[in-house]
């Protein structure tokens, strides 16, 4: 083997064994709806995640923006993906909240349906789910993917990309 053959031999190695022990490897399981399920153990995130969603939709559906943004994580790298608009940063991120919703009436009450967690580790975890707003004239609704982590004040939402469903 020519000293060019084994390096490149020795380069491609560690990937190509990775490759083949994920191939081996079982396929994951289908991700179970947001509900904890008696086998959980204390490393399952699920049940304070789900904590988290519900203290958020309490807080808006209290018409309490503020409080509703104490679920995000209070931090310049928040970043808030909806339509064809990014907003990066907690503080941007309220302030864009109290704009578009400035009264009850335009808040609606929200609800959240169909909640996958999927752990990623201990401290991290993606979140995908529906939400809905039923207002007086309207109740717009679309699917939302969060990206949450443990922190020393608990869960928080790092990352939010929502859509919004055709009218």
């Amino acid at each position: 083997m020519n000293r060019r053959a084994l390096v490149c031999a020795l380069a491609f190695a560690p990937a190509a064994i990775v490759a083949a022990a994920h191939a081996a490897a079982p396929a994951a399981p289908a991700a179970a709806p947001a509900q904890r399920s008696p086998a959980a153990t204390a490393t399952d995130p699920t049940a304070d995640i789900t904590a988290l969603l519900t203290a958020q939709t309490d807080a808006w559906n209290r018409g309490d923006i503020d409080t509703f943004m104490a679920t995000y994580a209070h931090t310049d790298a928040l970043r808030f993906a909806s339509a064809d608009h990014v907003t990066y940063g907690w503080q941007a991120t309220r302030d864009r909240y109290h704009e578009r919703y400035p009264d009850r009436a335009a808040m609606g009450h929200l609800t959240f349906s169909d909640l996958v967690v999927t752990r990623l580790a201990d401290d991290a975890a993606i979140v995908f789910g529906r939400w809905q707003l039923t207002r007086a004239a309207d109740a717009p609704h679309g699917l939302f993917t969060l990206t949450v982590r443990k922190t020393p004040e608990g869960w928080r939402i790092f990352q939010d990309h929502t859509s919004s469903a055709l009218p």
